[in-house]
């Protein structure tokens, strides 16, 4: 008990600075970037990572605790399929695809994600923020049925 709350307070503060290095306003440049770093609040908390693969396609992933029936290190990865929305000023887009989720637990699991979600680009700056929900089955070691969901914000590196 006393190693998972270290371990617990270990994950949110690292998390709490990646978070406050990431969180300021840049130049404005064309071009923000292919690399993406920041943070995703919900279940699961972690660090979120994209990296574009064209100007609608993106590999998306994070590093995260979840913090829902028992505490567990979660890893993902989501190919990414995005579509822009009307906006006035920034870049709304929605997004759907498809990935993969481990728990990395005394009972590990491993199963499909099915992502769907909104992003907007902060118009002059190199931020984004997220919103996501992504129903899950998992496969391994039996089959079950879960939902994450978040809210994040990342920095265009």
């Amino acid at each position: 008990m006393r190693n998972t709350n270290f371990l617990k307070t270990v994950f949110l503060s690292g998390l709490l600075f990646v978070a406050a290095s990431f969180i300021h306003t840049v130049q404005a440049q064309h071009a923000p970037g292919k690399t993406e770093l920041g943070v995703v609040l919900g279940e699961p908390t972690g660090v979120s990572l994209q990296l574009w693969q064209s100007g609608t396609t993106a590999i998306d992933g994070a590093l995260a605790w979840s913090f829902g029936k028992h505490d567990k290190i979660h890893i993902h990865a989501d190919y990414l399929i995005h579509n822009p929305l009307e906006v006035d000023r920034g870049s709304l887009t929605f997004y759907y695809g498809i990935g993969a989720r481990a728990i990395l637990t005394d009972e590990a699991r491993f199963g499909a994600r099915i992502p769907v979600g909104l992003q907007y680009i902060i118009p002059d700056s190199r931020i984004s923020l997220f919103f996501e929900v992504a129903p899950i089955f998992d496969l391994i070691p039996a089959t079950d049925f879960d939902v994450n969901g978040g809210i994040g914000v990342r920095y265009f590196l």
